[in-house]
């Protein structure tokens, strides 16, 4: 056909990839993950949504990033009634997540893709990770939800309970209640304590809420967990209490709050992000009134383990698109992964990638350990969760960007995916804590769980097997800077972090090279060793090859 574009000369493209298929590291580290009756029940259905994450699935999430949601302050009738409008691909991205695949339900009830049980966090991870391969913002939503419903579970007052988790874990989007965490104000972003927002008790044991929210995402959920300061407490952060406010009244009247107006992001741009005034609107304590930060940081931390995993699902998408588009697009004659600069390029996106991947499974195993109580559990989810929140976020930015390079100018152009991964890859370090927050907060655990031990004894478990033997020291300095920097270097806070997210990541991936009997992983975990612990001479060839690590 007269005009047609070569074959070879065609930007490569992907869509209608099955990237469950195409990652077949995945399926092997499931099995190490998850007990072997629910890795086999799943694998079908991560199947079908790989397919759907490679084609169906990321049509929707680029209309929708192009169509934004929109506020309607009233209803062409004249009457004074909020909504908030979503594009049909939106609507049709919830009812795959909350719908058919249950990520907000899954992990506490039974019933949910056929599972008998509530399934493990490694099960909801993974899926996760599968999801956020095609689509970051709605994910958002489907983690509050989530961690709402754990929060108001472990807190909340059993009639209040009883009240609201059906709706929350509910795969009916007529009956499914999504849930919020309106947190962040004006004048106090990460500075809880200096929360304004009051709340004044009433006679039949609810509360008012007044003031304004300044980031509000999800702002018309119908459960959203609110800090707020009741009135006549202490100033500071133990004078925060925690409140669950309903969108809806129980006589079925809107509540008295409205959104001001909604956030034009950078990016995830599918999903709505506003600006809420509460007028004295209803809700109900949740707790005791003077520990709300306290129990919103069981809500938090689950929201930054679920950045952590989305984070890594964007670098293993940007991953998959720059290895096919380095596999089918030529140069000079030649393919570009034959070309040595190119392979050496790939490979550390690769390993920045597995890094987290480990990282997401490990937390996710230590979450289920803790929740079963289990000795040191807590402690190692609790320094895990800011490690990987702190790390895998900030590289998801130069993975994604990295791709965007590979795919050349045509990556820079928004009829691709890439522009999209990058926009959203820079808010993991912002929501739920900025780099240097999280970062303390790791130095925060150290302090509070005593958590280097249960670091340290984990770490050592991991890597029994002496495959490597440089990471022992290493480890043992990552924990010495650790130390120092909580004891009198605070400065030295983001350097430690990366450090104890370096060893432990080496050390998962190390343990799961022996147990899958792969060469490549280990020559990956040595890779982080060498380019991201060890000391290197900027001026020399260190000779290393990547052969082992990388498809031809």
């Amino acid at each position: 056909m007269d005009g047609a574009v070569p074959a070879t000369h065609a930007v490569p493209d992907s869509h209608g990839l099955n990237l469950y298929r195409a990652d077949p590291t995945l399926a092997r580290l499931a099995s190490l993950y998850l007990p072997a009756d629910l890795d086999a029940h799943l694998a079908p259905h991560l199947d079908r949504l790989g397919a759907l994450a490679g084609g169906e699935l990321d049509t929707l999430a680029g209309e929708a990033d192009r169509n934004p949601p929109v506020l309607r302050h009233r209803t062409r009738r004249g009457e004074d009634r909020q909504t908030i409008e979503k594009h049909p691909s939106y609507r049709a991205m919830e009812r795959l997540a909350f719908g058919e695949y249950g990520l907000a339900a899954l992990s506490h009830r039974g019933g949910v893709l056929g599972w008998p049980t509530p399934m493990p966090p490694a099960a909801k991870y993974l899926v996760t990770y599968l999801f956020a391969q095609a689509e970051f913002g709605l994910l958002c939503p489907v983690s509050m939800t989530d961690s709402l419903a754990r929060t108001l579970q472990r807190f909340g007052d059993p009639a209040l309970v009883a009240r609201h988790l059906p709706g929350l874990l509910s795969q009916d989007l007529d009956t499914l209640h999504q849930g919020a965490m309106f947190m962040t104000e004006q004048g106090a972003g990460s500075d809880v304590g200096a929360t304004a927002v009051s709340a004044v008790r009433q006679a039949d044991g609810s509360w008012t809420l007044h003031g304004e929210k300044w980031f509000c995402s999800n702002p018309d959920a119908e459960l959203a967990m609110v800090l707020a300061r009741p009135t006549g407490t202490i100033p500071g952060i133990k004078g925060v209490g925690l409140f669950l406010l309903p969108r809806t009244l129980p006589d079925g009247t809107p509540n008295a709050y409205r959104t001001v107006r909604l956030k034009d992001k950078l990016g995830t741009r599918s999903m709505a992000s506003g600006e809420i005034r509460l007028e004295g609107a209803t809700a109900w304590l949740v707790g005791d009134a003077g520990a709300g930060f306290r129990q919103m940081a069981d809500m938090v931390n689950n929201s930054r383990l679920s950045n952590g995993v989305r984070a890594a699902g964007l670098m293993r998408r940007a991953v998959t698109e720059a290895l096919y588009v380095a596999q089918h697009r030529e140069a000079f004659g030649t393919r570009l992964i034959e070309m040595p600069l190119m392979r050496r390029q790939l490979a550390k996106m690769l390993v920045w990638s597995e890094q987290a991947r480990s990282m997401m499974f490990q937390a996710a195993e230590a979450l289920r350990r803790a929740d079963l109580g289990e000795h040191g559990a807590y402690a190692l989810l609790r320094i895990l969760t800011p490690l990987l929140k702190f790390r895998a976020c900030r590289d998801a930015r130069k993975v994604t960007g990295d791709a965007m390079e590979v795919r050349g100018g045509c990556g820079y152009i928004e009829e691709w995916g890439d522009p999209r991964r990058v926009r959203d890859a820079h808010l993991g370090s912002i929501w739920e804590g900025t780099s240097n927050v999280v970062a303390l907060d790791v130095l925060r655990a150290a302090t509070r769980e005593d958590a280097l031990p249960a670091l340290r004894v984990h770490v050592l478990d991991l890597a029994s097997g002496g495959e490597l033997p440089a990471l022992l020291p290493l480890l043992d300095r990552a924990i010495a800077l650790t130390e120092a920097a909580r004891a009198s270097s605070p400065h030295l806070a983001r350097q430690a972090a990366s450090a104890l997210y370096h060893v432990t990541s080496t050390a998962a991936m190390a343990w799961e090279a022996a147990a899958l009997q792969d060469p490549a992983r280990l020559a990956m975990a040595a890779m982080v060793l060498r380019h991201r612990m060890l000391p290197r001479d900027p001026l020399t060839d260190d000779g290393e090859s990547l052969t082992s690590i990388l498809p031809s």
